[in-house]
């Protein structure tokens, strides 16, 4: 399918879309789950071909963990799709309502944003993720996904737009870009006549390219160089498991953390038992000279303080206090995601209040923000901005608004 006759067909879908009805469309997504699961193997074994070309082209680690599907994680998304089936729709909702003097009564209602175009790279699970949330807020979605993961995209639209077909619904609700050129790409991002919101997801260099070349809108997806920072007061014991966790659980994710600051009060004892841990996980460490007189590490550089890994590679800085950790945080993290580990709750109040995050945490993982685990059924993908959306973007997030005024004669004098 030509680019310009995937929008037109996108375009015309949009508007059958935000006809259907919630149980219409909770129907269709429970179709879709049952399906992903009976075609697991048609799937998996697509999934297989973009793994092995991925090795051989020898792709990162991180980025083949990213790319790699499994059994249990085509049973997530199936789970995902399930989830968003048993969230409330939010199309229709009345945001507010009020009544003018001259008796005009103003509703403002949520709609459908119209078509969204996604660019994302190689996760092939943001492919159900995305039809899902996009089709149960109404709206078409052009997918255009990284050729890495070209067979596996393939193989899971194949099985929506079948299944959307025999629900009697248009299989146009998802589209997917199969042309890899990037000049296609571009002219993707130039479909303002088609396309009414424009979605990255992936690394800084695919988020930029976006942001700068689009002439779409667009939600901007940032990057991940995650903060956990341990204070003075925090319960050491608590800050090994959380570190772990938040580093090691998945390297290749954008709310993994990357880099770790450290009160220099609990410098000498702690950093030899989280050192003990991460040594178990082989993850490299990268410190400051203080971090260094306590462990034995790699020198960390300016650069490495302000980068997303996705490996097994951790920096960390020693502070004196609790505002030079939320200004080191300020200076170098994407807005992402960022956690503080204290027992002081004041002391964990003022790092909510002053640092500068889409998510900010007092004693927990930032492998928590994510759709799924803040009851979003799946997600979009995490804006790092702050106009529209901020955080993971759920159904409320792929929605608009406009106002519906009744009269009952008013004229304007």
């Amino acid at each position: 399918m030509e680019l310009r006759e995937m929008g037109e067909r996108a375009s015309k879908a949009k508007y059958v879309l935000q006809r259907l009805t919630e149980q219409e469309k909770n129907e269709a997504l429970l179709a879709v789950a049952g399906a992903l699961e009976q075609g697991c193997e048609e799937i998996l074994a697509a999934n297989r071909e973009d793994i092995r070309l991925g090795e051989e082209a020898g792709m990162h680690p991180g980025l083949l963990d990213r790319l790699r599907l499994t059994g249990e994680r085509v049973e997530s998304m199936a789970l995902g799709l399930r989830q968003v089936a048993e969230l409330p729709d939010p199309v229709g909702e009345c945001m507010e309502s009020w009544e003018r003097p001259n008796g005009l009564r103003i509703e403002k209602r949520r709609v459908p944003l119209g078509v969204i175009g996604i660019i994302y790279e190689s996760r092939p699970n943001v492919t159900a993720d995305a039809f899902g949330l996009c089709f149960k807020a109404g709206n078409a979605v052009i997918l255009k996904g990284g050729k890495d993961a070209l067979r596996s995209n393939i193989a899971i639209t194949q099985v929506i737009r079948r299944t959307l077909s025999g629900c009697g619904i248009t299989p146009d609700a998802v589209c997917l870009i199969t042309d890899t050129d990037r000049q296609v790409t571009n002219a993707f991002m130039r479909m303002k006549e088609y396309v009414d919101v424009l979605i990255p997801r992936g690394g800084a260099g695919l988020i930029r390219a976006v942001v700068e070349n689009s002439t779409v809108p667009v939600i901007e997806t940032g990057t991940g160089n995650c903060h956990i920072y341990v204070d003075k007061d925090a319960d050491l014991d608590m800050a090994v498991s959380i570190i772990m966790n938040a580093k090691t659980q998945r390297i290749g994710v954008c709310n993994a953390c990357e880099s770790l600051v450290v009160h220099e009060a609990v410098r000498e004892e702690f950093l030899p038992r989280l050192k003990k841990a991460l040594d178990e996980k082989q993850v490299e460490i990268r410190g400051d000279e203080r971090v260094r007189a306590c462990i034995d590490c790699v020198p960390a550089s300016e650069e490495d303080y302000g980068t997303e890994y996705l490996d097994y590679i951790l920096s960390m800085k020693t502070v004196d206090s609790l505002e030079e950790a939320i200004a080191h945080i300020n200076r170098y993290n994407t807005k992402h995601s960022e956690s503080i580990l204290t027992r002081d709750p004041a002391r964990a109040q003022k790092f909510l209040n002053e640092v500068d995050a889409a998510c900010v945490y007092v004693n927990a993982s930032t492998r928590f923000t994510d759709g799924f685990e803040f009851g979003f059924g799946a997600e979009i993908g995490i804006s790092t901005q702050k106009l529209h959306a901020r955080g993971p973007m759920g159904l409320r997030e792929l929605t608009s608004y406009k106002y519906q005024v009744y009269g009952t004669g008013q004229i304007r004098g």
